[in-house]
């Protein structure tokens, strides 16, 4: 028997996951979880709190459940560092949006399911990263790795460069064992198993959006900012975001378990190079159908367009360079009034005290009242 799970792990690797682990489904304890949405640290993100209860218990989701399948796929590649004078757009948003090239895999994945443990499509259910599943803490479980301090899954293989995805099964799987021997049952799921006293993530967050060890507050962090947030960014944050456009990878890239991080394969990975390094005077420049182009099938598409003018707005407005003031002011016309409030807060930044002068023309009493924020606004 322990040889046909084992061929159901190399058959499942096979697909192009780089590390698959077997996990039971017993209740997660609400520790973490609950008092972190009470406090309101998913900022925005209601979905969260409304499929709480299914997070926590997978029986809520696929009734009958017995196991977890717990799937990494390895992304760092160091042809993704992005050169420190250009706009910033964290690593795994330079691939093909990942939900869709993984997808595949896990619907091969189902095929190999039914036939080495004889399911019906009903009696397994798979998810990348969107589904009502707490990957990181299954994951953690498993022994993909252990939740770090910046409160992200690190594997002892791959330093924090794993992108997951879980399959629950109506079948009893071997129990995989943990990074490190414990002593009580939740311990796999404790904070810095494997960390020590290393604080180098919480220290180098832009934002302190780090509130605690493992505990991360949205309403600060320049990722969600960039990325979740739908609207005005908060002036407090901005001048910490700096030049990045999409993410952040600060608490990641400073992890000494990064060490182990070895070149992805790839195989379930499209890297899309030409969006990537751009000039901050070519993105300000993107018309729609430019974005379209650049942009179409990756993680950015979910921007938007007036999304990642307003983020690159934020870039000009934090690189010193006033060249960037004539291609910033077609842009306080825009039809967007995310694009339009940004635009000004940039100009602002770049002209110092010549900039009331230089945007009074714009300035009146038909304008968003959010647009007129911005002109106030220190």
């Amino acid at each position: 028997m322990h040889d046909d799970f084992e061929h159901l792990r190399t058959q499942l690797m096979n697909l192009g996951f780089d590390v698959v682990r077997f996990t039971d489904c017993t209740e997660l304890k609400a520790e973490y979880l609950v008092p972190w949405l009470e406090e309101g640290c998913h900022a925005d993100m209601d979905w969260m709190e409304k499929t709480a209860e299914k997070r926590l218990a997978p029986e809520r989701v696929l009734p009958g459940v017995s196991s977890l399948i717990l799937l990494g796929v390895n992304y760092y590649s160091d042809a993704l560092v992005v050169e420190d004078t250009k706009p910033k757009i964290s690593r795994y948003a330079q691939y093909n949006d990942y939900h869709d090239t993984i997808k595949p895999a896990l619907v091969q994945a189902g095929k190999v399911l039914e036939e080495v443990l004889h399911l019906k499509p009903d009696e397994y259910r798979y998810y990348v990263d969107t589904g009502p599943v707490l990957e990181r803490h299954w994951a953690a479980r498993a022994g993909l790795g252990f939740v770090g301090k910046n409160a992200m899954l690190i594997s002892r293989q791959f330093g924090n460069y794993l992108l997951l995805s879980a399959i629950l099964v109506k079948a009893q799987l071997p129990k995989d064992s943990p990074v490190k021997k414990i002593v009580h049952e939740d311990d796999y799921g404790r904070v810095g198993l494997l960390c020590g006293k290393c604080t180098a993530c919480i220290d180098v967050c832009p934002t302190q959006a780090l509130v605690g060890p493992g505990k991360l507050d949205a309403r600060k962090c320049i990722s969600y900012h960039t990325i979740e947030n739908k609207g005005i960014i908060p002036v407090i944050y901005r001048k910490a975001i700096g030049g990045r456009i999409f993410g952040c990878d600060a608490c990641l890239e400073v992890c000494p378990w990064n060490r182990y991080a070895k070149e992805a394969k790839k195989i379930l990975l499209h890297g899309r190079a030409e969006g990537a390094g751009l000039t901050l005077k070519a993105l300000l420049s993107l018309t729609k159908d430019d974005f379209k182009r650049l942009y179409k099938k990756t993680p950015i598409e979910r921007l938007k367009y007036r999304g990642l003018l307003r983020n690159v707005c934020i870039a000009a407005g934090n690189s010193n360079d006033e060249s960037l003031v004539d291609y910033l002011t077609p842009l306080l016309t825009h039809e967007a009034v995310i694009v339009r409030a940004h635009a000004v807060w940039a100009i602002k930044q770049l002209l110092k005290t010549k900039g009331a002068a230089y945007l009074a023309p714009y300035a009146s009493s038909e304008v968003d009242p959010d647009v007129l924020a911005e002109y106030s606004a220190v």
